[in-house]
């Protein structure tokens, strides 16, 4: 990353976020993100806007009687939060993984600014390799 030129680009960035939260939606062990700081730091620090993607938890495994994804306990909204306490800038949130909406969000960034999406394992397809999801991803960066 030393050679990178990272002036007036979109990066999309895949962190390692899968932290444990509490019944309240507090982050309780901030370790893995802190580790994602210099990096995040840098890129922004570089004239970038960044696009965040993580998976917290394993939420097609653990659904709700009704089969559907249980949003509040799996959302990734608290992390944002918390990281934007220890960064000291806004963490803007896409309740969406990937489609218009991220997109939209993800275009409108100005250097310096940073977003983080959904859960990428609230998509389907995240733990298959699926080729249209990752085309769908890559448009955000």
């Amino acid at each position: 990353m030393k050679n990178l030129d990272f002036k007036n680009k979109r990066v999309l960035m895949r962190v390692d976020f899968n932290v444990p939260i509490d019944a309240n939606h507090q982050v309780t062990d901030d370790t893995r993100i802190r580790l994602a700081l210099p990096t995040i730091k840098k890129v922004l620090g570089g004239g970038a806007s960044i696009v965040l993607m993580a998976h917290l938890g394993r939420p097609q495994k653990k659904r709700l009687p009704d089969g559907s994804i249980d949003v509040d306990k799996f959302s990734l909204k608290p992390v944002a939060g918390y990281l934007s306490k220890v960064l000291g800038t806004e963490v803007k949130f896409c309740p969406e993984t990937v489609g218009e909406k991220a997109e939209a969000m993800a275009n409108a960034l100005k250097p310096g600014e940073i977003m983080m999406v959904e859960n990428t394992r609230f998509e389907p397809g995240e733990e298959k390799g699926d080729e249209e999801l990752a085309r769908k991803m890559a448009r955000l960066g």
